[in-house]
């Protein structure tokens, strides 16, 4: 069983989509609904701004992109097309009502803070991407670090696209005499360094079947693979904020709402296929969600703990 989970875990860190069968593929989400637990630690709640920290060099319409998205996270639905970014997010709601406070929690767009001139150099450690983290407002916020297609992180590309954590806030690490942690995200544009494993399918992937690869809905193969590792460290934020919350697995490489559905964008998914997905007439780009201003996002798979199965928008 132990052996059986670790294989899976690499799989979703390594390259995003399973190699196995699908036979095995099917067996796992067994496994997966069976261990996904709740490990009673507190979950973000009410008013949550995500604020944006670029780091290197991002074009004007390449942060529109990603700023578009958070917005489409709280748009509403009558106001946009469905399937909607909106739609997809509220999978995540499903874990508040289960837990025993049943908070509701509502995201906005914060804080964009733009580094250009690579502060820290273009070769990040972990610790760095904290300290860039927090400089963004701490309270109430979820606190996101973009790094451009020519920096380094340590694990980049060997064992992450991204990461997502908490870190003390503020210079005391209080407030009104309380400790309190912010929770931090971490998204890496894999465009020239791999985009077979970070911006899959939109780009070949490095194992596994050779399907060609699609068409990204805003015609970027790093951003758009940006959006889909950034959606799924979103939802794993949400419902695991602290390290306590929703996940199956070991604490130190959890399966998460996003990560135990590898690989799987819309129905009918199986190893190297992202499943049946919508097709943009014009373009050509395929996507399952629909988002503010007119874009058009591709977007994970969510585990629906109503269901105990993974959930997809098309």
């Amino acid at each position: 069983m132990a052996s059986f989970v670790s294989k899976v875990i690499c799989l979703i860190f390594l390259f995003q989509i399973s190699l196995a069968a699908r036979t095995l593929n099917e067996l796992a989400q067994d496994q997966v609904s069976q261990l996904f637990q709740y490990h009673n630690g507190p979950l973000l709640s009410g008013k949550i701004s995500i604020n944006l920290i670029w780091y290197g060099k991002f074009k004007p319409y390449q942060r529109s992109i990603i700023s578009d998205f958070i917005t489409s996270l709280s748009s509403s639905p009558v106001s946009t097309n469905q399937p909607s970014v909106a739609t997809w997010w509220k999978t995540t709601e499903k874990y508040y009502h289960l837990s025993s406070k049943k908070n509701s929690l509502s995201l906005s767009l914060g804080e964009q803070i733009v580094d250009e001139k690579y502060s820290l150099g273009k070769s990040l450690s972990s610790k760095q991407i904290v300290a860039l983290a927090s400089k963004g407002e701490q309270k109430d916020a979820i606190n996101v670090v973009l790094t451009s297609a020519d920096v380094t992180v340590d694990g980049f590309c060997m064992s992450r696209c991204g990461s997502h954590g908490s870190a003390p806030g503020s210079k005391s690490g209080q407030v009104k005499g309380k400790n309190y942690k912010f929770a931090h995200i971490w998204v890496g544009n894999s465009e020239t360094q791999c985009p077979g494993q970070c911006a899959w399918p939109f780009h070949q992937p490095i194992y596994g079947p050779q399907n060609p690869p699609l068409v990204a809905p805003n015609n970027d193969v790093g951003l758009d693979g940006m959006v889909i590792n950034l959606a799924g460290l979103l939802a794993g934020t949400a419902t695991n904020p602290f390290g306590n919350g929703y996940f199956q697995g070991p604490k130190e490489a959890p399966l998460e709402a996003a990560s135990a559905c590898p690989g799987v964008y819309g129905k009918g998914a199986y190893p190297g296929y992202a499943g049946n997905l919508l097709v943009d007439s014009t373009t050509g780009a395929s996507y399952n969600a629909n988002g503010d201003n007119g874009r058009k996002y591709l977007l994970p798979a969510l585990y629906d703990p109503s269901t105990s199965s993974c959930s997809t928008l098309v």
